[in-house]
């Protein structure tokens, strides 16, 4: 925000409050007061006393009070003094300029902007003439990605994200929540999903060796309109969502790699209880035991060929013939048959899905 609109509130005040007021900025400079003299002067020390003062601070004979909560305490208003009167002037002025600076970053800030297309807070045709208002190019192709901070942090996690991609005027990071922050990244004409990929991971391997923080990155579609961010931050939801149902092991999620489990993740209990029934009609998936279902696995994992999956797993062919004829008896599938095998792969997936459910199959 400019620090011009804060200096011409605060200059108004100057003769009506009768005490020295002003704005410091993120870095404690001094941007706006009342005493033109003060101006550019930094007050280092209160911003670092700020990152252990939950509200109003005294110090230094005068009274602080962050604009903002959270992790965008981006300015910090001051009065001098620390009487009555200067305590609750400060409490009025913090309610006046983040009202202010709201209805500022609405109207001009891009980042807002983004926030309302992602989070579809404004209307479809406002968007081009919003874009164009704020001289937003519409054409550059670019990706959302939702990055998940797991458990507790003493590092904010919009300032970890933020620090990583610090150019504003392409890149823009949003908080959604206490630990999800939204990356909108615009990406080169040339890049793919293996490009995105990487990026992700370097971003994963950064938070988590720099500040000892896991995280899962969902990755929506590249899109190549400023209207389309919506769907890919959409997208990246549902990469996390199935993730934790198909492949919790995997950190990084793109919404292109999704395969059969984005479709069976949009399937109806119903019609997937009546797939099993049809499927398993001969007898219960509960009756396979886990080393077999281990055996399955890497049997698909290795494209169905006997010979290189008994390798492996480091078992003679004959015993991996032996645990796939069992499952044949079982089910009543012949795992060796391709078409048998899908049924077989998407009806584990359908009862990882509704396991994953809060009713119990």
């Amino acid at each position: 925000m400019s620090s011009k609109l804060f200096q011409g509130i605060i200059y108004q005040l100057k003769d009506t409050v009768g005490k020295t007021v002003g704005v410091l900025d993120e870095n404690g400079v001094v941007i706006s007061c009342s005493d033109l003299s003060k101006i550019g002067t930094t007050r280092q020390e209160v911003r670092d006393e700020l990152i252990y003062t939950a509200d109003v601070l005294r110090y230094g004979g005068s009274i602080y009070r962050p604009l903002g909560n959270g992790s965008r305490r981006e300015y910090t208003i001051f009065v001098d003094g620390e009487d009555a009167e200067a305590e609750e002037l400060v409490g009025i002025l913090s309610v006046t300029l983040s009202s202010i600076k709201n209805l500022y970053d609405d109207k001009y800030d891009k980042s807002s902007f983004i926030k309302n297309v992602v989070l579809e807070n404004i209307l479809p045709g406002d968007i081009y003439l919003k874009s164009k208002e704020l001289h937003f190019s519409n054409e550059a192709r670019r990706v959302v990605l939702i990055i998940k901070f797991n458990g507790k942090n003493d590092v904010v996690p919009f300032q970890m994200v933020q620090d990583m991609f610090p150019d504003k005027n392409k890149d823009f990071v949003i908080s959604v929540g206490e630990n999800d922050i939204v990356l909108v990244k615009e990406v080169r004409p040339d890049s793919d999903f293996k490009t995105i990929e990487k990026m992700a991971q370097t971003i994963s391997d950064t938070i988590s060796t720099e500040y000892f923080t896991k995280v899962t990155i969902g990755i929506g579609s590249i899109v190549d309109s400023i209207k389309e961010l919506s769907r890919s931050y959409k997208e990246a939801q549902t990469s996390i969502e199935v993730g934790k149902v198909f492949d919790n092991e995997k950190n990084i999620l793109s919404y292109e790699y999704l395969g059969i489990g984005r479709l069976v993740y949009q399937l109806p209990t119903t019609l997937c209880e009546l797939f099993l029934s049809e499927v398993f009609d001969r007898g219960s998936l509960d009756n396979i035991d886990k080393e077999t279902l281990q055996t399955i696995q890497a049997f698909f994992d290795n494209n169905l060929n006997v010979s290189e999956t008994a390798r492996k797993l480091y078992v003679h062919r004959n015993t991996l013939v032996y645990r796939l004829e069992k499952v044949r008896k079982i089910t009543g599938l012949d795992l060796r048959e391709f078409d048998l095998a899908i049924t077989f792969k998407v009806a584990l997936m359908v009862k990882k899905y509704l396991m994953s459910k809060p009713a119990k199959y």
